[in-house]
């Protein structure tokens, strides 16, 4: 692999950013990779055929789906997102689980063979590589952590995250990550904020999309992804998934 491809800014503090985690079991690290690096990311990202993952509720009978980008461009793809979008709202306004927003799904793509050599096996090979692994076992004082996943994830006007706390404990998940890659004027009226809410439901911290910048946390504690709103001029690009110890 070729480092200049994906590489760790150098002049990141990352005591500082331990200690940060320590204390909070959460931390955001900003310029976390070269401008370079960051720039190549945001443009493959900005150049993804999306898929659309939705979820109306968050029951056994309301599993998450996807409609592929192929299906979208069919009469009955949109149909179908149409009425998953209904359902999602619908969850939302009830205060059950919901979400929408457009994915792309990186190890489900390798697995299928979408894009042979293409950007993304690329990419989740330096998430595996060790200076990231090195870097996120470090900040987080996880030595256990072997392995990330990952998904490219665009959060366009009316997508959000619902409330979770991602509980999957027993699959391995230690620390969600977000590398976000948004434009690097974003505003914070345009939403897409990933907070961090108390027992209360009051938010106790909340991290604004920004380009070059890693979000990481402990799992299981309780977070969403605000809502883009309609005059949002674009959407927050960004790779995210899970950090695990098998």
């Amino acid at each position: 692999m070729d480092k200049a491809l994906f590489e760790i800014n150098p002049g990141l503090d990352r005591p500082a950013l331990a200690r940060r985690f320590a204390e909070r079991t959460r931390v955001q690290v900003r310029d976390v990779l070269t401008p370079q690096t960051a720039r190549e990311i945001q443009s493959i990202l900005q150049t993804t055929r999306w898929s659309l993952a939705m979820r109306g509720g968050d029951s056994a009978d309301t599993p998450p789906q996807s409609i592929s980008n192929a299906e979208l461009a069919t009469q009955a793809g949109v149909e179908k997102a149409n009425r998953l979008g209904r359902q999602a709202q619908e969850a939302s306004a009830r205060g059950d689980y919901g979400f929408r927003y457009a994915h792309y799904p990186i190890v489900e793509a390798l697995s299928q063979g979408w894009d042979p050599g293409g950007p993304y096996e690329l990419l989740l090979e330096y998430l595996n590589a060790p200076d990231f692994l090195d870097l996120v076992r470090e900040v987080t004082g996880i030595p256990e952590i072997v392995r990330a996943d990952g998904q490219a994830t665009f959060y366009a006007a009316q997508h959000y995250l619902g409330r979770h706390i991602d509980s999957h404990v027993a699959e391995g998940w230690r620390v969600a990550y977000v590398l976000n890659v948004a434009r690097e004027d974003w505003h914070p009226d345009w939403g897409g904020y990933l907070t961090f809410l108390d027992e209360d439901g009051d938010i106790v911290e909340g991290f604004r999309p920004r380009f070059n910048a890693l979000n990481l946390f402990a799992v299981p504690q309780s977070h969403a992804v605000t809502y883009v709103p309609p005059f949002a001029p674009t959407g927050r690009y960004a790779i995210t998934g899970w950090l695990r110890d098998r």
